[in-house]
């Protein structure tokens, strides 16, 4: 019989590649007879072949026995067939692992090769049983005559320590000696091994520094120096005495080495190691950024790399000596390597002070403004244009990167990170901050247009002085009408509009001619927009007219009441295009505003000028005004509170007043009632019906008279019998009228409770309360609302510049308002961070993105148990018939 080599396996494969399956199937069947084979030669073929195709992807799980057996060969071919195909399909679960230990202790004490290719298998196969049994054994074979044994052994140790670390103990002392071996080979392999030993317990092998510090000042391996000095690198935190130690050969390996790889693990251990934050760190340090700085102008893309993930160390502890780099950082954001450029903006993230935010900011705005007629590639065209540039004579044109839009998106939000960190404690001139997201608002043509708005209503809420420039900015915005009707456009960021629209109504007394705004705030394509934003353009409108109607009023002629005419009929007939909106919310404001300016046009067209009182105020003629009172009806509206920002601990810190108890019922529970007495009950509370008494037959015979005079007292007074006084037999007639008296009234204020109870529907509808019934009309008090001062009513008319310099430096709201008898809120140890509420509950403010991943901590406060069900028992009365009604009891 012909048998198929590994060879001819593969050549079957390779002339069958259009019928693989069935080859591999028929090759599969021919092994199985094979391995079945008591030819240990044909067996071990059998296994190899069978290895082959695992590799491939196929099981061969049903084999592990037969390759126990090629394993247990006395001829060392093939028990290295059998050692690889237990490499190769052997798993922590796999059954016959626990056959294999005697062996593997034989073959441990066999010759020199049996040895070698046993702890080449045991270090991929061992299991935490394996690992406990043949620990020892693996620990002997340290000191066997063979190096090359002696360097299985290490590897075979530390593959059992992970499994079974019980045997560190003993183990280590081992290792330790060998750190001491002749051969440069098993020292450094047992420096590899404590590398991971120490990388998961440090703490547990500080004994092992002063010979890695001799290893480290004596060896010229460089692979061996790059694995001692990250060996410190681990243990510096935990000895403090390791840093003032290490820090002369660390220093001295800087500036002597041309091995990058050293000089980079040097530059991390000093970080790591703490030895930066020493009093003799700045040196050090210094030495670290000029060497890390030359690899920035390396053409390595590998070494701009961990040049930069260097710097975003280093720069927490010497910010200021990043400053000298500033340019060749901001360089790195337009590099083509994806992973340069977003370390590069980590990097600027952390350096940026108060003092090089503008010029940082304002170079990567340089890296948004893209020429004109360049569109944005999508990924087909970015990599069609590389290819065709790379396979050219290499002067074909290449895409930056920064053309990409998920680089911009990701370039904006940074941008919009860094200025906003710590409530914009890094801005000296919000003025110019207005302006930069201004720009990015018209530069970045990508979906970041939510973000830009947040910050504008967050700043203009917040810093008090801005406000007049942000209007000033924001009208421009809003007579853009080439930025409105490309609102449409992917990237637009319309979403600014409802800001711009917003700010202006909130701020309009800021506006010198208010009117001049309205038609853009009402034309046509303003119905292009999102539903929110024309939402916000209708209240900016109705905001702006109040403003400007109450200068008008200040300073009225009765030559300008056709020109106020002729803007409230404008509005009214733009307004009603809104009315028939798709969106509830927009068809509401809009026909809130056309019946508030309809009322208005009414009242100036009845409007009659007396020439005796123009020019008066109201108090000195005694008479009506000289001006249609309608224009003073709407400002009113939106000016009599001051807007401010709101704190986030608002809520928290509300104090709880004394008398209120939030543990007990607002409106407490009715009592439980017998069937027999709710029953009685719902007959009368539902629908009124005259009182009758009902009989209840008893056995006994007082309770028959009880129950009847309980059930009517229950008929008369609902489900309260215990504050209604009951009758008497020397009851007088005033008694009598005061107990009726007092039984109407609670039935009325039941029956009133009821009409709002929507789980409630009664036999009849309600009648309307008497007219003649004064008591039943509600009282409502006006003294909490605040008097319209003569200020409000009547601003002043001067404006200044709203481009001028501000004399003073801008003043930040950062803790917001507090409400008056404000607790002090809990401490942020009990609570996650939340981030800056916004100026109105409608207001989102801006969340700003952490510059690096942040911290996972799980919460600390404390949840409410869930309570304990309730138990529910019939209590059975004695001498009752079981088919009477029982009475239930809710404990």
């Amino acid at each position: 019989m012909w048998e198929r080599t590994l060879q001819d396996l593969i050549r079957g494969l390779r002339t069958n590649k259009k019928d693989e399956a069935k080859f591999i199937a028929q090759a599969v069947n021919e092994i199985r007879q094979e391995i079945k084979s008591k030819d240990m030669e044909l067996k071990a073929g059998a296994v190899l072949k069978l290895t082959y195709l695992e590799m491939l992807g196929y099981d061969m799980s049903w084999a592990s026995f037969h390759v126990v057996e090629v394993m247990s060969s006395p001829k060392y071919h093939l028990k290295a067939v059998g050692y690889l195909a237990a490499t190769q399909s052997f798993g922590p679960d796999t059954d016959v692992l626990m056959l294999t230990t005697n062996l593997l202790k034989k073959d441990l004490t066999s010759s020199p090769n049996d040895i070698a290719i046993s702890l080449n298998g045991l270090s991929h196969t061992v299991s935490p049983d394996l690992a406990r049994d043949l620990s020892h054994d693996i620990i002997v074979m340290l000191n066997h005559s063979k190096p090359h044994i002696r360097k299985r052994a290490v590897i075979a140790v530390y593959k059992a320590l992970v499994k079974y670390p019980e045997a560190t103990p003993f183990a280590i002392s081992r290792l330790r000696e060998k750190l001491e071996d002749q051969d440069p080979g098993v020292v450094a392999t047992t420096i590899n091994v404590l590398c991971e030993m120490v990388r998961r317990e440090p703490r547990g092998h500080l004994s092992l520094a002063p010979q890695l510090f001799r290893l480290m000042t004596t060896s010229s391996n460089n692979w061996m120096l790059i694995k001692l000095i990250k060996l410190f690198g681990f243990l510096s935190p935990y000895e403090p005495r390791l840093v003032k130690k290490l820090q002369p050969p660390i220093t001295e390996l800087i500036s002597t080495t041309p091995a990058i790889s050293i000089l980079y693990e040097c530059v991390h251990t000093c970080i790591v190691g703490g030895m930066l934050r020493q009093t003799s760190g700045d040196s050090l340090a210094e030495l670290c950024v000029t060497k890390l700085a030359a690899f920035l102008q390396d053409p390595d893309q590998n070494l701009k790399y961990i040049a930069l993930l260097a710097f975003a160390k280093i720069v927490p502890t010497h910010r200021d000596l990043m400053a000298k780099y500033q340019d060749m950082i901001l360089s790195s954001v337009g590099d083509q390597d994806l992973s340069i450029r977003m370390r590069a903006l980590d990097l600027l993230s952390a350096m940026v002070t108060r003092d090089n935010l503008q010029s940082i900011v304002q170079q990567l705005l340089s890296y948004l403004v893209r020429p004109e007629s360049t569109p944005f590639p999508v990924a087909a065209q970015s990599l069609a244009h590389n290819i065709a540039s790379s396979t050219s004579d290499g002067t074909g044109p290449i895409l930056a990167p920064t053309q990409l839009s998920s680089y911009r998106v990701t370039l904006v939000q940074r941008l919009l990170t860094i200025c906003s960190h710590d409530t914009y404690e890094n801005v000296v001139d919000f003025q110019w901050y207005l302006s930069v997201l201004l720009d990015l608002t018209y530069v970045a043509s990508v979906k970041v247009g939510d973000q830009i708005r947040d910050q504008l209503v967050d700043i203009v809420a917040r810093v008090r002085g801005v406000k007049r420039w942000a209007v000033e900015l924001m009208t421009r915005l809003l007579r853009d009408d080439t930025f409105l009707a490309n609102s449409q456009e992917e990237g637009s960021c319309a979403e600014v509009l409802w800001a711009a629209a917003w700010i202006c109504g909130e701020n309009s007394r800021e506006i010198a001619e208010p009117q001049k705004l309205l038609p853009h705030l009402l034309q046509p394509a303003v119905s292009l927009l999102a539903s929110e934003t024309i939402g916000a353009y209708i209240q900016a409108a109705v905001k702006l007219f109040g403003a400007w109607s109450m200068e008008l009023s200040q300073d009225w002629d009765s030559g300008k009441i056709q020109g106020v005419q002729e803007v409230v009929d404008a509005l009214i007939s733009r307004l009603k295009n809104f009315t028939s909106h798709p969106e509830i919310e927009v068809q509401e404001r809009a026909a809130n505003a056309v019946q508030l300016f309809t009322f208005i046009r009414a009242d100036l067209a009845s409007f009659r000028p007396e020439d005796s009182n123009v020019g008066l105020p109201v108090s000195d003629t005694g008479q009506h005004p000289a001006y249609p009172k309608s224009l003073l009806l709407i400002n009113p509206l939106f000016s009599n509170y001051e807007l401010n920002s709101v704190s986030v601990a608002a809520q928290d810190s509300i104090p709880v007043p004394e008398f209120l108890d939030l543990d007990v019922w607002i409106v407490p529970p009715p009592k439980e009632l017998s069937m027999d007495d709710a029953a009685t009950a719902n007959d009368t509370q539902e629908g009124e019906r005259p009182l009758t008494k009902k009989k209840v037959k008893n056995k006994g015979k007082g309770k028959g008279k009880e129950r009847d005079s309980k059930v009517e007292i229950i008929k008369s007074h609902g489900s309260q019998p215990d504050h209604i006084p009951s009758p008497g037999p020397s009851e007088t007639e005033e008694e009598k009228l005061e107990r009726e008296k007092a039984s109407r009234s609670r039935r009325l204020e039941r029956m009133e409770l009821r009409r709002h109870d929507p789980y409630y529907i009664p036999d009849r509808p309600y009648s309307a309360p008497s007219a003649d019934d004064v008591d039943s009309i509600p009282v409502v008090r006006l003294d909490d609302l605040p008097p319209l001062s003569q200020e409000t009513l009547y601003p002043s008319l001067l404006r200044d510049s709203a481009s001028a310099i501000p004399s003073e430096p801008f003043v930040v709201d950062k803790n917001g308002e507090m409400p008056e008898g404000a607790v002090p809120p809990p401490p942020p140890s009990l609570k996650p961070p939340t981030p800056p509420m916004a100026t109105r509950s409608t207001v989102a403010a801006p969340q700003v993105p952490s510059s690096f991943p942040a911290y996972v901590v799980d919460e600390q406060i404390p949840h409410t148990s869930t309570p304990e069900p309730i138990k529910v028992k019939r209590a059975k009365k004695k001498g009752v018939s079981s088919a009477k009604s029982r009475r239930t009891v809710a404990e």
